[in-house]
C-alpha cells in the first residue's frame, strides 16, 4: 500500500507564511509579491526566502525604498486583476503609505459603488520583543482598524499564519496582515490540507471558568503563560485568541464572558484609544448584567516606544497581566 502524503508539518510561524505564499504563487498566476528586499535577500526575516528564485523576478519583485509607491503600485495592479501581496519591512515604516492605504485602498470599493474590488494584502511585521531600534517595534493596528474598508488580522501561531494568509490573499477586500515578529520562530504543527475556519472568527485556545483573557498576535502566548501561572493558585482562566481586529468577533467574546463573567483584554499597543477600548465598551453594553467586574485592559503606555533596554518595562508581561487578573477577581 502506498504511503499517505504528509500534510502536517512542524514549522515556525515565519516558515508557515513562506509556505502559504509559495502555495498562493503556485496556484494563482495573478498573485504577486512586492516589497523592499523580498526577492534576492528573502526579506529581513527571511519570510520570502527562496520565492524569487523559484517564481522569478516578475512574480516576486524587489522594490525601491518607497512605501507609498509600493502600495500605490499594488492598487494599480489590483485594478488590472492581480492579487498583490506587499511587504512593509517594519511596522514603523508603514506611515509613508498611510495615505495610499486609507484614502485609496480602503475607499475604492465604496467609491465605485461596489464595482471595483482591490484584493491587496499588506504584510506588516509588528510589535516588540526583539530589541530593535526606533520605528521597528510599534503596534499601529488600531490606526487601521478605525478605517472602514480594511480588514485587520493577526495570527498568533504557525497554523493560523498559514491559513489566514491563504484566506487574506483570496479575499476581494484589502487585508492588513500584522505578523508578530517576536513569534516568527515559534513552532507548531501545520496541517496544509485542513479546512480552515472563518478568517475573522475568534478561537478559545484554553477553556476556563473564572475569567477571560482576550488577546491577538504576540500576546496570545503570554496569556497562555498567565493562565498557567494562575492555575497554580487555583484559578481557572479562559484564553481567547481574537485573531481579527477588524472585524472583531464580538459574539465569541460575549459567549466567553457570559460564562466567566470577567474580561481582561491584552495587547502590545498603547491602552489609550487601543482596540481593547472598543472591546471593553461593546462588551460592557452586551454583557452588563453578566459582568461581575469592569472590563480591564493591559497594554503599552501612552508614550513613544522606548529604547530596547527599556522595552520589557513598556510591554505587557506576566506580572502586569496577573495584576489585572487579581484586580478583576477582587470585585
Amino acid at each position: 500500500m502506498a504511503a499517505e502524503a504528509v500534510t502536517s508539518k512542524n514549522m515556525a510561524l515565519a516558515k508557515a507564511i513562506n509556505e502559504s505564499l509559495r502555495r498562493a504563487l503556485d496556484s494563482d498566476p495573478k498573485v504577486l509579491i512586492m516589497g523592499e528586499d523580498v526577492g534576492k535577500l528573502g526579506g529581513v526575516f527571511r519570510v520570502t526566502d527562496g520565492l524569487q528564485k523559484d517564481f522569478g523576478e516578475s512574480r516576486v519583485i524587489d522594490t525601491p525604498l518607497a512605501e507609498s509607491g509600493i502600495v500605490g503600485t499594488a492598487i494599480g495592479l489590483a485594478l488590472r486583476g492581480y492579487r498583490p501581496v506587499v511587504e512593509i519591512q517594519f511596522d514603523g515604516f508603514v506611515f509613508p503609505a498611510y495615505d495610499q492605504i486609507v484614502t485609496q485602498l480602503a475607499k475604492m470599493h465604496a467609491r465605485s459603488l461596489g464595482k471595483v474590488k482591490l484584493p491587496v494584502v499588506v504584510r506588516i511585521p509588528y510589535g516588540g520583543g526583539i530589541g530593535a531600534v526606533e520605528h521597528h517595534s510599534e503596534s499601529p493596528e488600531s490606526l487601521f482598524a478605525h478605517v472602514a474598508g480594511l480588514k485587520i488580522v493577526s495570527p498568533s501561531n504557525a497554523s493560523d499564519a498559514y491559513w489566514m494568509m491563504q484566506q487574506a490573499i483570496q479575499s476581494d477586500d484589502p487585508v492588513i496582515f500584522f505578523e508578530p515578529k517576536r513569534r516568527y520562530w515559534d513552532k507548531a504543527e501545520v496541517n496544509t490540507e485542513a479546512i480552515p475556519g472563518p478568517l475573522h472568527k475568534a478561537k478559545v485556545v484554553r477553556e476556563g471558568t473564572d475569567l477571560t483573557l482576550a488577546a491577538y498576535g504576540p500576546m496570545v502566548k503570554l496569556c497562555q503563560e498567565v493562565a498557567d501561572a494562575a492555575a497554580e493558585e487555583g484559578r481557572n482562566l479562559e484564553v481567547l485568541d481574537l485573531r481579527s481586529v477588524s472585524p472583531l468577533d464580538f459574539d465569541s467574546i460575549q459567549a466567553s464572558v457570559e460564562k466567566t463573567r470577567r474580561l481582561v483584554v491584552v495587547h502590545e499597543a498603547p491602552v489609550f484609544f487601543g482596540s481593547g477600548a472598543e472591546i471593553a465598551a461593546r462588551i460592557t453594553e452586551r454583557c452588563f448584567y453578566h459582568l461581575e467586574a469592569p472590563v480591564l485592559r493591559v497594554g503599552g503606555y501612552h508614550a513613544p516606544y522606548p529604547p530596547a533596554r527599556l522595552e520589557e518595562e513598556y510591554l505587557p508581561g506576566l506580572d502586569r497581566v496577573l495584576d489585572a487578573v487579581d484586580r478583576a477577581l477582587a470585585y
